[in-house]
This record gives C-alpha cells, structure tokens and sequence, in this order.
C-alpha cells in the first residue's frame, strides 16, 4: 500500500526538515504521503513543492491537540487547502501556551536533579514555538538520565508523572470546525494509545461523528495486529472512513516513514475521499 497519512518534521517534533522528510518517503517507496505537524502548518509548502518536484502524490495535512473529558487526544486534519488562514491562526494561538508548559515541567525536572532541560528542549526544536514533551524527552535521553523516549515518559513526563504539567488544548468541536473549514478531512490518531475503555471509546466516536469527523486511524505503527482489527471493525460499525499513518518522528521514533501497516479487508480507505 505505501500510503502514510501521518508524519512529522522538525516543524513540530519531528527530527528532519519538510524537504528530507519528503525525500525519505520517496526512498522508502511511498505512494501517497501528509505531512502531519502538530497544530502547525509552517512546513507543509516546502513538502508540497518537493513532492512535486519528485513527483510523489502528496495531500496537506496537521495533526490538531483536543481536550475531551479531561484526555489528550489528537486529531489529524488530512488534505486541507493549500491557503488556509484561519485555521493557521487558530493553530497559532493553540500552540502559544508550549513555552509556558516547557518552562513549568522543565520547573519540576529541576526539583528532581535535572538541569537545564527548558534551554536543552528548546536547543532540539527546529521550531521553538512548536516546542513539547517530545523535545525534553530527547534532551533526557541526551543528558544520559534515562535510556530512550519511553523511559522519559514512563518515569518524568507523561501524564501524572512528576514533571507533568496539564495543558487545556481545543476542544473536539473546534478543532473539527476549524478542519473543516479549510476544506479538510478530520480523523482520530492513532485510537490504541489513549487509554479509554470501549464504552468510552465509542461515546467518543459517536461525538466525532456528531461533530463532522469522518475517519479514524486504523492501521498506526503503534498498533498491534489485534488492534488493527478491533478499529477496523469500530469503523464499520460508525460507519468512518480508515487512516493509516506511521507516526514517523525520527529513527526509532514511531514507524518506517511511508510504510504503515496495512489496513484489514473490510476498510474503506479514506484516500477515496480525496480530489
């Protein structure tokens, strides 16, 4: 298949420039890519101009932070116009609270021994203001206090750990509306990691829906076989188009860039959607 609907770049927290992430994909034998930079657009005409330059079928894409029932939760908006103001300026306030997290977790790294993590994120980010917890887990994993990303987040950074700050992201409604708008195809990220129990992850797709969503991220790198095909057949039930994504950040970080697993028989593929 060889169609990745979810990749990052140094725009967000990703490790290579739109340009080298587009030309990776192009190596690694991609069909179709979007590029998916958390609540930020800046990366996506260097991408664009270099997948027709190679060539390479690309869509517009993001990847938007939600709030819902007190869970982050993350929504990908896939094959949005090429000029989209308003969501661009939606995004940027979204994304004006970053500093302010990474100066509060950085706070309390410190109170645990670790110095200079706000200063050695910030040195990470290809871009500052999409600064996050991807960035200080690098700078973790760098200054040698722990062995790799999931360590940093197992033990500092992930929710209720001690370096931990809570952040009100968009809600579901906006952040849809905002997708929407720009002419865009909402889907949810990668379902498996969001710790919710089916009923919870049903009245969650039921308000997607209600909301305008129409997708959900079936076939992630994250995802087991199993969990592959309990979101394929969730989208059937809802009636939701399927996503597949890599997740690629860096090497070892998410999927093989332009190769996610395949999506099960039953899907109905959400590339059909796509003019």
């Amino acid at each position: 298949m060889n169609i990745d609907l979810h990749c990052h770049s140094n725009v967000s927290d990703g490790a290579l420039p739109p340009i080298e992430v587009v030309r990776l994909a192009k190596e690694n034998g991609a069909k179709l890519l979007a590029l998916t930079d958390h609540d930020n657009l800046q990366g996506l005409p260097a991408a664009r101009a270099e997948a027709a330059r190679l060539d390479l079928p690309f869509v517009n894409g993001v990847e938007v932070s939600i709030t819902w029932n007190s869970k982050v939760i993350h929504i990908v908006g896939l094959n949005m116009r090429d000029e989209a103001p308003e969501l661009q300026a939606a995004l940027d306030t979204l994304r004006s609270g970053r500093i302010t997290r990474l100066q509060l977790m950085s706070e309390k790294l410190e109170k645990k021994g670790i110095a200079g993590a706000y200063d050695g994120a910030l040195a990470l980010a290809g871009n500052p203001d999409s600064v996050g917890r991807a960035h200080l887990a690098r700078y973790l994993v760098q200054a040698g206090h722990v062995k790799n990303m999931q360590q940093a987040f197992k033990k500092y950074l992930g929710d209720g750990k001690p370096a931990y700050v809570k952040h009100e992201w968009a809600s579901l409604e906006d952040a849809l509306a905002w997708i929407t708008a720009a002419g865009g195809l909402a889907v949810i990220a990668h379902p498996a990691r969001y710790d919710m129990s089916a009923t919870k992850m049903r009245e969650f797709i039921t308000e997607f829906k209600a909301a305008g969503g129409v997708g959900i991220e079936v076939a992630s790198s994250s995802h087991t076989l199993s969990e592959r095909l309990n979101y394929a057949m969730l989208a059937e039930r809802f009636e939701l188009y399927a996503s597949a994504g890599s997740d690629y950040h860096a090497l070892h970080e998410g999927g093989q860039l332009g190769v996610p697993p395949e999506l099960p028989p039953i899907c109905k593929p959400i590339w059909e959607l796509f003019h």
